[in-house]
């Protein structure tokens, strides 16, 4: 996926650039929280980590209930929504992806919108 958006355009890069693809969630997440960029995932662990943390950033872009979990496909629906979307990941949440909707939660999760 981050090759696909490299290729439209944006800057993005894959934890293996980081050295990170084994790292676990905590420290991609301090990571990307001390660089301030999107995370896009799968996993809902970031999405419980800027919960539980009431963590400000950084966004987060979670794919959910999808029936094609191919990385070009989800780039294809991530880059056909991201006019939508990219006001709201600038100022801090996390943009749930799904098949049939797009949902954004404004970040602290929990806290006042």
């Amino acid at each position: 996926m981050a090759e696909r958006l490299r290729q439209a355009g944006h800057d993005t890069q894959h934890v293996c650039h980081y050295g990170l693809h084994g790292a676990g969630d905590e420290e991609i997440f301090e990571r990307a929280k001390n660089e301030d960029p999107i995370i896009i995932s799968a996993d809902t662990d970031f999405a419980t980590l800027l919960a539980l943390r009431a963590e400000r950033r950084p966004s987060l872009i979670l794919f959910r209930h999808m029936r094609n979990r191919r990385p070009e496909d989800q780039a294809g629906l991530l880059l056909g929504n991201l006019l939508a979307i990219e006001e709201p990941l600038q100022s801090g949440c996390v943009v749930v992806l799904e098949d049939a909707r797009i949902r954004i939660r404004r970040l602290p999760v929990g806290g006042e919108e």
